[in-house]
């Protein structure tokens, strides 16, 4: 008797469906083909005991099972429950009316037990996709994919469960999830706020430019000045994610089996993701033998935060020029390539020296002057031409910390920052590859950056007398539109320029170029 049952591939952040075509013919043997590996062959010995543990078996009989298509490598233990229900099915131990109609995926314990897999997000899109009325998951994975309306989703504890379920002698739980309830529920809250740091007015400042405008930014200062501090609240004034931002983000991490964690399967706070400096390449970008997402990735639709960018290898950072500008990454292999979004705001934060207080209002720096340019260079000039704003950060004065007077909360901010991109949203309706000011190319520059004669004046005057690079121009012109944004300016004025010159530190004369 040939049987189908059905599961799927993930590859990215999609899905590709995989036939499991299950036939018991004459003999005694089990062939697995399909292209499957190790962890999908290991599954016959986990069915096998799982099964007798429930009072089931698998038939002494020749049983061959194909994973169509065969090309598509299979990969994980996902595929443990597809598999068993199919040999269950062509062995006439459990009805098969049903079992087309569901998508059926699963790990499988000794005793059983279904457990969690990852990317069941992308399988219930594509399953919805492909016409199947349900799909039956692990109860892990139940709300994740309950975000997909118009599929029914049931899930299981137990592969007894299942095998009631098709014969008809028992019900499973239908996991369902009202979406617009449950994502405005956990969007307003913030583990951290402005109203916390004490001073630091201006780099405040600065990093609402950055969050209105989308633009990336470098914190610049000694140690224990607030630079990670103040990076860390960021996420709390950038404007809440859309529905379709947060089923975008919520593939990503339930294709790197990350989601869950408050409870509704959805990720509904921009990811604020922090490696530590000793990250490879690969585990920044994605990649690998069975391709994962990146921490790049993992950030996408939220923020990068790099603490002691100097310390990073130096492979580590050039990697990243290209997913910051295009905002995707595609990893190639010999036999396929996949592709993961990556739209992220980077923050970095350094130390100008190795020692930390090179230009310190009061402490001295013991490092040469050849040791802290060299310390400046190991961040390449291409990698710097992609932060827009450069912020010096400095020690707050004992007057500041000791005030008891509470700072501007972070909904303050936020609503300004909201406005403003607001403002970006009504002014690139017509452009496919803008979303915010920093997303800005050279030639949408001189149509919505044009600036009058004195503003144009003093940013020549700027460029020559403080030593600003060429490329400094660009990112210039993008920050003013932003403060211009904030300010609800039509037109970029010369407040608004005098501003953007202040972030561009790392540019002058004196500093590593």
């Amino acid at each position: 008797m040939l049987v189908k049952t059905y599961g799927y591939a993930v590859q990215g952040i999609s899905a590709t469906k995989v036939t499991v075509e299950v036939s018991i013919g004459t003999g005694i043997n089990f062939y697995l083909v399909g292209l499957p590996d190790n962890a999908v062959k290991e599954s016959h010995q986990r069915i096998d005991t799982a099964l007798k543990q429930n009072g089931y078996k698998i038939p002494g009989k020749q049983i061959t099972v194909n994973m169509a298509p065969a090309d598509i490598r299979k990969e994980g233990s996902a595929y443990d429950l597809t598999i068993a229900i199919g040999i269950l099915a062509a062995s006439e131990q459990i009805l098969s009316d049903k079992i087309s109609e569901y998508v059926i995926m699963g790990e499988l314990s000794l005793d059983g037990e279904i457990r969690a897999i990852k990317g069941a997000l992308p399988i219930a899109i594509n399953a919805r996709q492909d016409g199947f009325k349900g799909i039956i998951l692990p109860e892990a994975n139940a709300q994740e994919a309950a975000v997909v309306s118009g599929l029914q989703v049931l899930c299981a504890n137990n592969i007894k469960n299942v095998i009631e379920f098709f014969n008809e002698t028992g019900q499973l739980s239908e996991a369902k999830i009202d979406l617009t309830e449950a994502f405005l529920q956990h969007t307003s809250n913030t583990e951290f706020d402005f109203a916390d740091v004490k001073g630091q007015e201006n780099i405040k400042r600065a990093l609402e430019i950055a969050a209105a405008g989308g633009h990336n930014a470098i914190l610049i200062g000694p140690p224990g000045a607030g630079k990670t501090m103040l990076s860390k609240r960021l996420p709390s004034i950038l404007p809440p994610l859309t529905i379709d931002e947060a089923l975008e983000t919520t593939k990503i991490h339930s294709v790197a089996g990350k989601t869950g964690k408050n409870g509704t399967g959805l990720v509904t706070q921009r990811p604020f993701r922090s490696p530590h400096h000793t990250i490879s390449d690969i585990a920044l970008v994605g990649g690998g033998n069975n391709p994962q997402p990146g921490e790049i990735s993992l950030a996408h639709n939220g923020v990068l935060f790099l603490d002691e960018l100097p310390e990073f290898k130096r492979t580590v950072l050039e990697v990243m020029r290209q997913p910051i500008e295009d905002r995707v990454v595609t990893i190639s292999r010999a036999k396929f390539s996949v592709e993961y979004p990556a739209s992220f705001m980077l923050v970095a934060s350094m130390n100008p020296c190795p020692c930390g207080y090179y230009n310190h209002p009061e402490k001295e720096c013991v490092c040469s002057p050849g040791i802290v340019q060299k310390y400046l260079n190991k961040i390449s000039g291409p990698l710097l031409d992609r932060i827009d704003l450069h912020i010096e950060v400095t020690p707050v004065p004992f007057s500041e910390l000791s005030k008891q007077q509470q700072s501007e909360l972070s909904q303050h901010i936020r609503e300004r920052v909201i406005k403003a991109r607001l403002i970006q949203s009504q002014r690139y309706e017509q452009e496919s590859h803008i979303h915010c000011n920093a997303q800005m190319r050279s030639k949408d520059l001189k149509k919505y950056c044009a600036l009058n004669e004195t503003s144009g004046t003093l940013l020549k005057n700027a460029m020559e007398r403080l030593g600003l690079s060429a490329r400094a121009y660009d990112r210039i012109l993008k920050v003013g539109r932003t403060i211009a944004d904030l300010d609800n300016s039509e037109n970029i004025e010369t407040n608004h320029i005098a501003e953007a010159i202040q972030y561009r530190s790392l540019d002058r004369e004196g500093w590593a170029g």
